[in-house]
């Protein structure tokens, strides 16, 4: 046991290691619970804003009905072809809708900084645009996990 532990350490990613990676990856596995207990993933596109994760879904999916119903989330966001090349960020707490639901586009100043990272990040746009079925969740994370097994090569 604690041989895995000092491992952890070893692998877990620096604040800024994770920040870096958070901004550079686009795709998120989001899992949440049905109220019947059975866990449901599925991948959204996020932006992180280095304090939290904002989450853009689809405000008639499973998903989101189930995070009214139990805000409880677990996200992970991971890279990596072989397994010395793998790392990655587990975040779980609470997502909480911002916004009206679904965004038309009422200014919220909350949203101003993750929908103008959003659609640079992700459409190459300097602002969003709305379709009227999304919404947005921000999951302030309770816990964070990290690991990059590249440093498990790297003498680090």
């Amino acid at each position: 046991m604690t041989a895995t532990q000092r491992r952890g350490r070893r692998i877990m990613m620096t604040d800024a290691e994770r920040d870096a990676f958070l901004a550079e990856q686009r795709t998120c596995r989001v899992a949440t619970v049905s109220p019947d207990g059975h866990p449901h993933v599925g991948a959204l596109w996020y932006v992180w804003d280095g304090t939290a994760l904002w989450l853009y879904s689809i405000t008639r999916s499973l998903r989101w009905s189930q995070l009214l119903k139990d805000p409880r989330i677990a996200v992970v966001v991971d890279a990596g072809e072989s397994y010395g090349e793998l790392r990655g960020v587990e975040l779980r707490g609470k997502a909480v809708p911002i916004g009206e639901t679904p965004r038309t586009g009422e200014p919220c100043p909350e949203l101003e900084l993750p929908e103008r990272e959003f659609a640079s990040k992700n459409f190459g746009l300097k602002e969003m645009v709305h379709d009227g079925r999304h919404g947005w969740l921000r999951l302030i994370p309770e816990k964070i996990v990290s690991w990059d097994f590249r440093k498990l090569n790297d003498g680090t």
